[in-house]
């Protein structure tokens, strides 16, 4: 299978969108509106095969030297073949080509960013606009059990 990976444009929301609902219903990944990713359109990355939409990633950059790993979605039965390790490691170049020195995740899948050279950090070391933009607005706020992890670039 021939995978592909390219920059989202706003023709890919809806698309986006279904195949991120699962995960938001479920509670492990944060709703994001289709105006959400429509402004923010620039920081996802997609992963196709054909005409199929097999996942995506976002980085999201928070001040001039941190960026964060979010959205990171592949699709039920294409999983367990690197396709989100190699959207990760897009999303790293980019944060790299952009000049930021840390990426932090948060996330449930601590082994996974672990294997790509994430370190475990408190969540307390985590920035404030953080908080109060993105997990006030989950349904497991304000006890989580994601782990935070940062990786330096």
């Amino acid at each position: 299978m021939k995978i592909e990976f390219i920059k989202a444009k706003l023709s890919h929301i809806h698309q986006m969108r279904e195949l991120i609902l699962p995960e938001i219903e479920s509670g492990i990944i944060l709703d994001r509106s289709e105006d959400e990713i429509a402004t923010n359109i620039r920081s996802y990355i997609l992963a196709y095969s054909g005409d199929e939409m097999l996942g995506f990633v976002a980085l999201h950059i928070h001040t001039s030297y941190l960026a964060e790993i979010r959205s990171l979605i592949v699709k039920d039965g294409q999983r367990g073949k690197s396709i989100g390790a190699e959207l990760v490691n897009r999303a790293l170049e980019e944060a790299e080509t952009l000049g930021i020195q840390k990426v932090l995740s948060l996330t449930y899948k601590q082994a996974f960013f672990q294997r790509l050279g994430f370190v475990e950090i408190p969540k307390e070391a985590l920035p404030e606009q953080k908080i109060w933009a993105d997990c006030i607005k989950c349904k497991h706020f304000p006890i989580c059990n994601e782990v935070s992890l940062i990786k330096n670039l």
